[in-house]
């Protein structure tokens, strides 16, 4: 596998989980009733955990294999992308979800989903720049 096909594949991995992050896991987490609030997004933690890091470390070893390759603009944009993504898991996101309350509405829950749009929007544009850069060879 070519770092080229790597960063293919790890964008669109990102870019699958991500959708389904904000498609269904959130909208769940948002619906969540207080009472169950803290048994529920401890399960949510405990399961979503091991799936970012293999995402998560996917992209970081494509993004290393690729910017070691003389990459072209499209992966450039590609690694970026995904390097905003964990950037904003690292800075927003993950620490969001240590402050959560089971009390509604919670402005940081607010912060929490606004920080998951922006990654699926980064996500999309990863895997497209992705996809642009496979095309052009």
């Amino acid at each position: 596998m070519t770092p080229q096909d790597a960063l293919l594949a790890a964008c669109m991995l990102h870019l699958g989980f991500q959708v389904v992050v904000t498609l269904l896991v959130y909208p769940g987490l948002v619906a969540v009733t207080p009472d169950r609030w803290p048994e529920v997004h401890a399960a949510h933690t405990r399961r979503i955990g091991p799936i970012v890091v293999v995402v998560y470390g996917a992209l970081v070893v494509s993004a290393v294999l690729v910017v070691a390759s003389d990459p072209t603009a499209a992966q450039v944009v590609a690694v970026v992308s995904s390097a905003t993504a964990i950037t904003i898991t690292a800075t927003v996101a993950g620490p969001a979800h240590g402050r959560l309350s089971p009390d509604r509405p919670d402005p940081v829950l607010r912060r929490l989903v606004v920080s998951d749009r922006v990654r699926l929007g980064v996500a999309v544009v990863g895997a497209v720049a992705a996809t642009l850069a496979t095309m052009a060879t």
